[in-house]
């Protein structure tokens, strides 16, 4: 059950706090029928996330989250989450949102992936941003 948060020679911002977001995070798991045995977010700069985007799925193009699953075990999520925060920032800014609200909803992307939400067809794509908003509603 252990979720970890790493920040990757970037600041943490000031209103994370990893208590109450990792009982959400499990919340959200939960709602699904999936339970978390390791999740471990690693923030980082567009420039690193780049990198891992270059090496391992062999993609020139920034993107604001890369979601490894290593899970073995239908129902138990194990991942490595890796999340720009300047992306998300620049992100919050283009869809008028706060960087908080942007964040939070970066991170249940990647926990949705992981409960086999996709997101690459228009109809994957709806469905992933209504659970997206019903995850955020999770939060407030």
């Amino acid at each position: 059950m252990a979720i970890t948060f790493h920040f990757d020679h970037i600041t943490k911002p000031s209103f994370f706090k990893a208590m109450p977001v990792k009982k959400w995070l499990r919340s959200i798991a939960a709602n699904e029928g999936f339970s978390i045995r390791e999740l471990n977010y690693i923030f980082m700069s567009d420039e690193g996330l780049h990198a891992i985007n270059m090496e391992y799925l062999n993609h020139d193009t920034y993107t604001d989250i890369i979601t490894f699953d290593n899970s073995d075990t239908s129902g138990k999520i194990e991942s490595d989450i890796f999340i720009s925060l300047e992306r998300v920032a620049a992100n919050a800014e283009k869809f008028s949102t706060s960087f908080e609200n942007e964040l939070l909803r970066v991170m249940a992307h990647g926990v949705l992936h992981l409960c086999g939400y996709k997101d690459k067809k228009k109809a994957e794509a709806e469905l992933m941003r209504r659970k997206e908003e019903a995850c955020l509603t999770l939060w407030t």
